[in-house]
């Protein structure tokens, strides 16, 4: 009886094993029916974050085996080397790469029109606008008449390869974006077959593409959505940080901080805190300034704001070559970025280069204050330095008696008019004469 229940509950226990495998395995089986889709979210200037982050997304589509990878773009523009970059590596995916310019009131602008174009299809949401892609130099500044029309040539060039498959008309809006910085609205886009789509979301765009033909690699795919797996791939921590580096406002900061900690640092030595943060701060900038377009001559103009502002300090002149030292920090901060042909995103805002301006003088001001106030503080050596200074008594002091100040034994005696001391009783120091403290009670 006994044998046959346990053969009774190991039979129940294996067949409960197998359905729940069978269960497990049903889901399974419908995923892997199921095809999928990667999601790339590029908000931002073209950068080599964001470069490093669709490869990264690229990699990840080929080794899924993903059926399409989808890129939401929203762009100012960026650097023409990144851009190319970028480009060959959509050209190269050996998965199908859609590029969706998203969210409502976002763009494509600059070099994300070129990016948009080399996708094997492309989409983008009711209120987004494309083109305004003329070419700048790496300063921001406006190109001289045989550069300008390299850089126009290269870029239209690339354009019209892009946009071979989508006809004449794209090429011709491509184009007109490059050399007039024309800019089109989604519906102008698609009109013109720049674009193949416009979707108000990813989903009414995964409903577009179901059985949407796209030529890669040499062949034509037919793309299917039909319950498609989303699957986001979000930026790594290092790509957020680089992304924020390369915000013109954050660099600035960094550069402010960077120098007023490296010179509190040397004006007061001895710590290296200061030091520490400055160095962090510095190396961060750094990493801005050669990605973004500088003027050089901004650098020289905060150059010389510390270098006077650490002159104040050496040398203090009331606050004179502070106030100098804001006003030169205000202008090298405004030139830094802010060259009339740079964009919109990559300029410093002017409040902000005001406030820390302003901050930072006030700073450097306190600085000096304390440093003209210790160089004119008498200079108390020995005995004399102990004025003031509180202890314990060792022992009971009546009228002497032994005292603990700034962790010494001192021979005390009662300063005048003062009652006996008990041990432990917290003591100031009145008076010093020769080896001999005078202390007075502080529990009274």
């Amino acid at each position: 009886m006994r044998n046959s229940c346990l053969w009774i509950l190991l039979f129940a226990l294996v067949t409960l094993c197998c359905t729940a495998s069978g269960l497990a395995a049903l889901p399974a089986s419908a995923q892997a029916d199921s095809p999928l889709v990667i999601v790339l979210t590029a908000d931002g200037a073209i950068s080599p974050a964001m470069a490093e982050y669709l490869a990264r997304g690229i990699e990840t589509a080929e080794r899924r085996a993903a059926a399409m990878l989808i890129v939401q773009l929203n762009t100012p523009g960026g650097a023409v080397t990144t851009m190319n970059d970028m480009v060959q590596d959509i050209l190269a995916s050996q998965v199908p790469v859609v590029v969706y310019v998203a969210p409502r009131g976002g763009m494509a602008a600059s070099a994300g029109t070129l990016i948009t174009m080399a996708g094997h299809a492309a989409a983008m949401a009711p209120e987004t606008m494309i083109g305004a892609a003329s070419p700048v130099g790496g300063e921001g500044e406006d190109l001289g008449e045989t550069m300008a029309a390299k850089e126009e040539n290269a870029l239209a060039a690339t354009a019209r390869a892009l946009g071979e498959r989508r006809g004449a008309q794209a090429v011709a809006m491509a184009e007109s974006a490059i050399r007039e910085a024309s800019a089109a609205s989604a519906s102008e886009a698609l009109q013109a077959g720049l674009v193949d789509f416009i979707a108000a979301d990813l989903d009414d765009l995964l409903r577009q593409l179901d059985g949407f033909p796209v030529f890669i690699q040499g062949q034509t795919v037919q793309l299917e959505t039909t319950n498609a797996q989303v699957e986001h791939v979000l930026t790594s921590f290092i790509e957020q940080l680089l992304l924020i580096l390369t915000n013109p406002s954050i660099v600035f900061i960094l550069l402010s901080v960077g120098v007023q900690a490296i010179l509190i640092e040397i004006s007061s030595p001895g710590g290296w805190v200061a030091g520490f943060i400055g160095a962090c701060c510095l190396a961060l900038a750094g990493y801005g300034i050669g990605v973004l377009p500088v003027n050089w001559f901004g650098l020289i103009f905060i150059a010389i704001a510390f270098i006077l502002f650490i002159l104040d300090i050496k040398a203090p002149t009331h606050g004179g070559l502070t106030a100098a030292g804001v006003g030169s920090l205000i202008v090298g901060g405004l030139v830094l970025f802010n060259s009339p042909s740079t964009p919109s995103f990559q300029r410093v805002s002017v409040p902000l280069v005001i406030g820390v301006s302003l901050f930072s003088g006030v700073i450097f001001f306190t600085i000096m204050m304390i440093a003209v106030r210790a160089q004119r503080a008498p200079i108390r050596t020995g005995q004399e330095s102990m004025v003031g200074k509180i202890g314990v008594a060792r022992s009971p002091i009546d009228p002497t008696g032994s005292v603990q100040v700034a962790g010494e034994l001192w021979t005390a005696e009662l300063a005048e008019g003062e009652a006996p001391i008990p041990a432990g009783t917290r003591v100031q120091v009145e008076n010093a004469e020769g080896i001999r403290l005078r202390v007075k009670n502080l529990n009274h």
